[in-house]
C-alpha cells in the first residue's frame, strides 16, 4: 500500500501544475464531447436503419457512414496546416461548436416539417422530410468530427512534451474518462431512443457540444507561437492555400511512413485495427441489432459493451505503463482478441431481447479491450517518435501530417468496405430471411483476416521479436525532448521558476546590450532594455514571469 502511494505521488508529480491543470479541463471537456458525440452518432445510425428501405438499408448505411467517413478525411487533414496557424485548443474548441451547430439543423428540419417527440408507449412521428437529407447534414458533421478526432490525438503533445511515459499515462487518462463518457452515453442514447424517438434523442447533443467548446477554450495557449507569412493573402489565396496544404499534408505523411522501417508499419497496426473496431460498433452493431433482435435502439447496448472494454483496456494500459514499455505486446493481443468474433454468428438471441442484447454487448467488451489498449500505446508511441523527428515547417506539423495519414488511410478502408458489405448483407437478408449467414462472413472471415494482419505487422520493427520488447530501434523514447516542457515551469504568485538553460540565455542577451552601452552606440529602446534586465536569476524569473501573463 506504502509502495503504491508513493508511485501514485511520483506520477502526481511527474507533471507540472500547469499540466495538471490543462489535462484536467481537457478531460472533463472530452467527456461532455462523447456523451455528445454518442447521442449523435447512435441517433443518426437508427434513424437511417428505420427510415431506409428494408431491401437496401444497410447498403444505404454504409453509404452514408462511408460518406461521413471520407468528409472527415477532409477535416482531418486541415487540420495540419491549421495548428501551425492557431493554438491547438482554439482549433478544437471552434470545431466542436461548428460540430454541434450542424447537429442542431436536422432537429430544425424534422421539427419543421411536422415531426414531434415521441409519446411514452406509442410510435415515432417523423417529418415530412425525405430520408436522404440525411447525406448532405451527415456529411457536412463529418468535415467537423474529423478535425475533433484527429486534433484529441495531436495535443497530448502539445501538453505534456515529448516524454512517451507522460505521454502514455496521459493518453490511457484520457481514455478511461473518454470510455467512461462513452459507455454512459451509448446506453443512455438507447433509453433516449426508446422514450423520444431516434429523431430527437439527440436533442442533448448542441449542449454538451457547446460545454467542451467552453471548457477547451480555458486551456492555456500551450507555448503557441503564431506564424504571420500568410496574413496579407487575400480570403481566395488563402483557400487555394489551404487545399494546398491539404494535399501537402497527405504528401508528407504518406512520405515520412514510407521512408523509414519505423513508420512503415503503422498503417497496418494502426489504420487496420481501428478500422476493425469501428466497424465492429458502427457496422456489426447495427445489423445486429436491427436483423437480429429488431430493434434497431438495441445497437448502442452492443456499442456501450464495446465502450466497457475500451475502458478496461484504457486501465490496464495506465496501471502497466512501466512494465509493458511499447506498443507490440497489447497489438498482439488485440490481434488474438478480434477472433472473439466468431461467437457472434453462432449466437441465436431471442428478438426483442433486450436481457440477451447485454449478453452479446459484453462478448463485444474484451475485444475492444484489446484495441484499446493497443491504440492507447500506438499513439503514445507515435507522439513521442515524431516529438523527435520534427522539424521546421510553417506550414505542416511532421505529428499532424502522419496522424492525417493514418487516419485517412482508415477512413478509405472504411468508406470502400462498408457500401460492399452492407449490399451483401442486404441481398443476403432478402433471399433468405436470416442475416447469421452474412454475419459468418462479415465477423468471423473478415475479422481473422484482420487478425493476421495486424498481427504480422507487429514483426517488422526492429527488435519486435521479443514477448516484450524494451525498446523498438534501440531508441529509447522515455524523458522530454530537448527544448520541450524545460523551458517553463510552474507560475506561483509573484515568482517563476525557471529552467538554468533560460536565464543564461537571458543574461547573454542583457551582456551584448551592456557591450553596446560601454561603446556609446546605445538607442533609446536598448536604454529602456538595460535597465529593465537584471542580472540574478530571481529578477529574470519575474520578468519572465510578467510577459506569460501577458500573452495569456
Amino acid at each position: 500500500m506504502v509502495r503504491l502511494v508513493a508511485e501514485s505521488k511520483a506520477i502526481w508529480n511527474a507533471y507540472s501544475a500547469m499540466e495538471r491543470r490543462n489535462i484536467a479541463i481537457y478531460v472533463v471537456g472530452i467527456m461532455f464531447y462523447k456523451l455528445g458525440l454518442e447521442a449523435f452518432n447512435g441517433s443518426i445510425v437508427t434513424l437511417a436503419t428505420d427510415r431506409f428501405k428494408a431491401t437496401n438499408a444497410f447498403e444505404k448505411l454504409g453509404v452514408l457512414q462511408g460518406l461521413n467517413q471520407a468528409f472527415q478525411c477532409v477535416g482531418a487533414i486541415l487540420i495540419a496546416p491549421l495548428i501551425k496557424r492557431w493554438p491547438t485548443r482554439t482549433v478544437l474548441a471552434v470545431a466542436v461548436s461548428i460540430f454541434g451547430i450542424l447537429t442542431a439543423v436536422l432537429l430544425i428540419v424534422d421539427a419543421s416539417t411536422g415531426g414531434k417527440i415521441k409519446v411514452p408507449g406509442g410510435k415515432v412521428t417523423y417529418g415530412s422530410w425525405n430520408p436522404n437529407a440525411l447525406f448532405p447534414i451527415y456529411c457536412s458533421t463529418g468535415i467537423a468530427y474529423g478535425m475533433v478526432e484527429l486534433i484529441r490525438r495531436v495535443i497530448p503533445r502539445d501538453i505534456v512534451g515529448g516524454d512517451v511515459n507522460k505521454l502514455r499515462r496521459m493518453d490511457a487518462t484520457v481514455h478511461i474518462f473518454y470510455e467512461v463518457a462513452g459507455t454512459a452515453g451509448a446506453i443512455g442514447t438507447t433509453y433516449l431512443v426508446l422514450r423520444f424517438g431516434n429523431n430527437y434523442s439527440f436533442i442533448v447533443t448542441p449542449i454538451f457540444f457547446t460545454i467542451a467548446c467552453c471548457l477547451w477554450l480555458c486551456i492555456s495557449p500551450l507555448g503557441f507561437k503564431r506564424q504571420l507569412e500568410d496574413e496579407d493573402k487575400s480570403y481566395l489565396q488563402q483557400v487555394s492555400l489551404g487545399a494546398f496544404h491539404f494535399c501537402q499534408s497527405l504528401y508528407k505523411g504518406g512520405s515520412i511512413i514510407c521512408s523509414s522501417r519505423k513508420f512503415f508499419w503503422l498503417p497496418f497496426g494502426y489504420s487496420v485495427a481501428l478500422y476493425g473496431h469501428r466497424f465492429l460498433e458502427s457496422g456489426l452493431g447495427p445489423i445486429i441489432a436491427r436483423r437480429v433482435f429488431d430493434v434497431s435502439a438495441y445497437s448502442q447496448i452492443l456499442v456501450g459493451g464495446s465502450n466497457l472494454g475500451e475502458l478496461i483496456g484504457a486501465v490496464i494500459v495506465f496501471v502497466l505503463n512501466d512494465m509493458v514499455p511499447t506498443p507490440l505486446p497489447w497489438l498482439r493481443a488485440d490481434a488474438l482478441l478480434l477472433l472473439i468474433t466468431w461467437v457472434i454468428p453462432f449466437y441465436k438471441p431471442r428478438k426483442h431481447s433486450l436481457a440477451d442484447a447485454w449478453k452479446l454487448a459484453f462478448i463485444f467488451t474484451p475485444i475492444s479491450l484489446g484495441w484499446a489498449a493497443g491504440d492507447v500505446s500506438l499513439a503514445a508511441y507515435i507522439q513521442a517518435c515524431l516529438a523527435r523527428e520534427e522539424k521546421a515547417d510553417p506550414n505542416v506539423s511532421a505529428l499532424g501530417a502522419v496522424m492525417a495519414f493514418l487516419y485517412s488511410t482508415y477512413i478509405v478502408i472504411y468508406a470502400i468496405s462498408q457500401p460492399l458489405l452492407g449490399r451483401y448483407v442486404d441481398r443476403v437478408w432478402t433471399e433468405k430471411k436470416d442475416v447469421h449467414p452474412a454475419l459468418m462472413n462479415i465477423a468471423g472471415v473478415q475479422f481473422t483476416i484482420l487478425s493476421a494482419v495486424l498481427l504480422l505487422s507487429t514483426f517488422v520493427p526492429r527488435g519486435a521479436f521479443s514477448l516484450n520488447p524494451k525498446l523498438l530501434f534501440g531508441q529509447d523514447l522515455t524523458g522530454d525532448i530537448e527544448g520541450t516542457n524545460d523551458k517553463m515551469k510552474d507560475i506561483e504568485g509573484e515568482g517563476l521558476e525557471m529552467s538554468d538553460d533560460i536565464a543564461i540565455e537571458k543574461q547573454k542577451k542583457a551582456q551584448i546590450i551592456s557591450d553596446s552601452h560601454k561603446d556609446g552606440n546605445l538607442s533609446r529602446p536598448e536604454q529602456t532594455e538595460i535597465r529593465r534586465i537584471s542580472f540574478t536569476e530571481d529578477d529574470v524569473a519575474v520578468d519572465l514571469a510578467d510577459a506569460v501573463k501577458g500573452r495569456n
